[in-house]
């Protein structure tokens, strides 16, 4: 692959039929967020899945982590609590500080929607041959890793892709 970085070169026509795929492949992530967001909002399944990610981060964290100001995190956390999909808990070094975690119904609706995911992807997956498939799964190896190595974050859960 060539290594120009060029506005018409290789990478840039490699880098638009990816922009492309990924279209397709957040079709599927939105199906499966609209079919989960009948219990839990768009912000608040954000929120859910960054605490799952950093798991008993406190609030001030997840406010940071999700952009928003401390009350609008606070609120959203008080809706999640009483969806019982979230806990808040005193922190173990300090009583006052508040760590965050996910309930075990929180993780069975995670779970629920990562299955219901996975099944969709797959469908998509048997129209394409064998051939087709293992080229994707080493591309997306492979994508993984440079984007690790550029510090892209959430792409380290790719290089342990099953072969």
């Amino acid at each position: 692959m060539s290594g120009n970085h060029g506005s018409d070169g290789p990478d840039q026509s490699i880098a638009a039929a990816v922009d492309e795929a990924a279209e397709a492949l957040l079709g599927v992530w939105e199906a499966t967020r609209e079919h989960a967001s009948s219990r839990l909002s768009g912000s608040q399944l954000r929120a859910l899945l960054f605490v799952e990610r950093e798991e008993g981060i406190n609030l001030r964290g997840l406010a940071a982590g999700l952009g928003m100001i401390l009350s609008s995190a606070s609120r959203l956390c008080d809706r999640l609590v009483a969806a019982g999909v979230l806990e808040r808990e005193p922190g173990r070094a300090d009583r006052r500080e508040i760590a965050l975690h996910v309930t075990p119904a929180g993780h069975a609706l995670l779970g629920d929607m990562r299955a219901d995911r996975r099944t969709r992807l797959a469908t998509v997956l048997e129209g394409m041959s064998e051939a087709g498939r293992d080229a994707l799964l080493q591309g997306l190896r492979e994508f993984g890793n440079a984007s690790n190595d550029h510090g892209v974050r959430g792409s380290a859960r790719v290089s342990h892709l099953a072969g």
